[in-house]
């Protein structure tokens, strides 16, 4: 069902969809209308700089005036200027918003209520910005999508077990981990998890899997702070104890 609103997707592929149906760009009209959406508002200057960084200031505006002419002709325009400022348009609607509102939202809340309905874990464990595109100005706003993807898991795994959704809760904290496997918090919250269903095992033998993997990777021990969530203290690499017993890495 086409919506009355423009929409446009960076989650995955890129994809605009207006009123009328879903409408093809060129390379260069995808790469800026996908810059401003990011954006919402940035100069002239900057944005031709940012996509056409290897010509002149002259020739990279001149791209820049071309591809504007390109884009689509809606009422209102999908980019606007106020100046030498271009704008998109507010009413445009766009993934990458709804995705860091809500992921900005649980971790500011803890986690927020679960109780408010299905927690939102599709849009924090889908697709990444516009995968293939490796241009540095994608790179920095992938990255930074997925440090609050991770924010927002590990934040909505800690609400889940505190809501006795442990189920969801482990799904959550599973996500964090296979997205960032050295990313302690992530660990700390399938440990947390386990805990709460009583399964005090399970959590000893992830904390041994997590504890090789630092050694292995980074030569760090856990932090006090994760060994202390146990009831019972760990069996150290290296003791008498005939042998590692311990499994190898779960994720």
């Amino acid at each position: 069902m086409v919506s009355d609103h423009p929409r446009l997707w960076l989650l995955g592929q890129f994809r605009l969809e207006l009123p009328t149906g879903t409408v093809e760009l060129c390379r260069n009209g995808q790469r800026v209308l996908a810059f401003l959406a990011l954006r919402r508002r940035v100069c002239r200057t900057v944005v031709a700089g940012t996509l056409w960084p290897e010509v002149t200031e002259e020739h990279a505006r001149g791209s820049l005036r071309t591809t504007l002419w390109k884009l689509p002709r809606e009422e209102p325009p999908l980019i606007g200027s106020r100046g030498d400022t271009l704008l998109i348009t507010p009413g445009l609607r766009v993934d990458v918003h709804d995705l860091a509102h809500t992921a900005l939202g649980m971790a500011e809340s803890g986690g927020g209520s679960p109780s408010h309905g299905e927690p939102p874990l599709g849009l924090l464990t889908g697709e990444d910005l516009l995968p293939g595109w490796d241009e540095d100005w994608v790179l920095v706003e992938r990255e930074r999508l997925r440090q609050l993807r991770l924010h927002a898991l590990d934040a909505l795994a800690e609400a889940l077990t505190r809501e006795g959704k442990r189920a969801l809760a482990m799904e959550a904290a599973w996500a964090s981990v296979r997205a960032e496997p050295l990313r302690e918090s992530a660990h700390r919250a399938v440990i947390a998890a386990h805990l709460a269903e009583g399964n005090i095992g399970e959590a000893v033998r992830h904390y041994d899997a997590f504890r090789k993997l630092l050694q292995e990777e980074l030569g760090v021990e856990p932090s006090p702070q994760l060994t202390r969530m146990l009831p019972v203290r760990p069996r150290l690499r290296g003791t008498p104890s005939g042998g590692d017993a311990r499994p190898g890495r779960p994720w």
